[in-house]
Order: C-alpha cells, then sequence, then structure tokens
C-alpha cells in the first residue's frame, strides 16, 4: 500500500519511519510512505499557508486552496482521504485493519486553530483523531497511525502470530506475559506457563485477557462474545456479574456493574 502525507513540516517525518515494523514494511516493499508539502502550490512570495479567520478571534486557519492542490496532484480513483483532527472519529485497531487493506491512503495534517471548514466538506473521505486532547497539528498522530497500519501489513512483524494475539485484535486486552528469569524479586511466572500443557495455558490466556479487561476497561466487554464458561470465570473472580452477561448477552451498561473493581 501507500500513504502519503500532506504536511507544512516534512522534516517531521525525517527518522520515525526509518525503524520498527515500518522500516521492514518499506524495505520489503509492502508499504510506500510520500510526503507532500502545501506550501510547494502557493504563488505568493512567502509561500503562505494559513490566514486569519472570517469574523475574528484568535488563531489562525490553513488556507483551502493549497490543501485542495496538493491532494489532487495525489489523488487517485481508489484514494481514501483522511483529515487528522480532535473532532474525528476514535482511531482503533479495527480502524488500523481497515486502512491496510486499501491500496492508498492520503493523511492530512492539520496544524494552528484548524483547516478551513471547506477541506472538511468537499474534499475529505473520513476523518479521524487519536485520542480526546489536542496536539500542535497532525504530523504526530501520523505517525501514530502509519506505525499501527504497518505492523500489520504481510512481512512487517517477523512473528505474524503475535500480531493476532496482541491487546484489542479479539476486543480484549492482552493477558500478562513472562520471560526468564522465572524468579525475580520474590514474584514467580504463575505454573501453568511452564506446565508444558498448551491448553492449559492457552485457558489461562484468555482467562486472564478477560479479567484485565473487566478489570481495567469494562467497557470493551460490551462488544465481546462470552461463554458460559467465561461468565463462570468472573464471577468466581469478580463476586458478580451484570445482568447482560447472566443471560448471554453482550450489551449493556457493564461498566456501572463493575465499579467496585
Amino acid at each position: 500500500m501507500r500513504i502519503d502525507l500532506i504536511t507544512i513540516f516534512p522534516e517531521f517525518f525525517v527518522g520515525p519511519f526509518d525503524c520498527g515494523p515500518t522500516r521492514i514494511a518499506r524495505e520489503k516493499g509492502v508499504l510506500e510512505i510520500g510526503i507532500v508539502n502545501p506550501r510547494d502550490f502557493t504563488t505568493d512570495l512567502h509561500r503562505t499557508v494559513d490566514d486569519y479567520p472570517f469574523g475574528g478571534g484568535a488563531g489562525m486557519v490553513m488556507k483551502p486552496e493549497p490543501i485542495f492542490l496538493a491532494v489532487e496532484s495525489i489523488r487517485k480513483p481508489e484514494s481514501r482521504v483522511i483529515l487528522l483532527s480532535p473532532q474525528g472519529e476514535r482511531f482503533d485497531q479495527q480502524m488500523a485493519h481497515r486502512f491496510c487493506s486499501l491500496s492508498h491512503l492520503i493523511l492530512i495534517c492539520g496544524r494552528y486553530k484548524g483547516v478551513d471548514e471547506r477541506v472538511r466538506l468537499l474534499l475529505i473521505d473520513q476523518e479521524v483523531s487519536i485520542g480526546d486532547y489536542v496536539l500542535a497539528g497532525g504530523e504526530a498522530a501520523a505517525v501514530v497511525m502509519i506505525e499501527a497500519i504497518a505492523r500489520l501489513l504481510p512481512g512487517a512483524v517477523g512473528d505474524e502470530d503475535s500480531v493476532a494475539t496482541d491487546s484489542f485484535e479479539n476486543g480484549l486486552l492482552d493477558a500478562p506475559v513472562y520471560t526468564r528469569p522465572r524468579e525475580f524479586r520474590g514474584v514467580s511466572v504463575p505454573e501453568v506457563l511452564i506446565s508444558g500443557n498448551h491448553g492449559a495455558v492457552a485457558k489461562w490466556r484468555r482467562q486472564q485477557a478477560l479479567l484485565n479487561t473487566a478489570r481495567r476497561r469494562p467497557e470493551l466487554l460490551r462488544n465481546v462474545l462470552l461463554s458460559a464458561e467465561d461468565r463462570d470465570f468472573l464471577l468466581r473472580e469478580l463476586g458478580e456479574l451484570p445482568a447482560e452477561i447472566k443471560d448471554g448477552e453482550c450489551g449493556g451498561e457493564i461498566k456501572k456493574v463493575f465499579e467496585k473493581i
């Protein structure tokens, strides 16, 4: 796939794509990254890409013309144009999977007070945010998204089974993980993990993932199909379950039930 970045700070990306899965994906030819500077599409001496907002107020607004021309210089019929903005849809693992199945992404990195509203109305296909906070611009968000997408591409990670068991891949947080030594400062590796019983290990990991999720991010359980065995385990560990889980359903305000955790 190819990802093109629309940014007035191309120097921001010197380095981040030269390490880890993103570097490997680029070296193997499964990912191409391009950078387009809207300043190259301005016509004035100062290469102006921002201006004062109509109606007054603090801050500057990115002008529409350079952004439109930058996108239109690379846009193809199959391209998907994304505006990175704190007002966008929250980026998550499922979205990363959807994006990595596309052949061409164009990421517009906003700056200043934001972009002219006509960019939203006329140019983009989707608006995406990486969280409920404000950055100086969309460049850092673009790096986050590209790494999440790149590691899903074929060959970007040495052990692809490792990716399949990451947090959020099955709707749950991951189970605890351990390595050598078996005991460290009085804490030992759970016996099941050194038992050689693969079935027992798989069951333990499923149960610990459920418990981690219930304690740390209980709202994620709304979208997880729980078996009778899953429900019995959580009941033993937590003392009570919501009515939705008792009835075998996945909906409902599960978070309220775990307020005491």
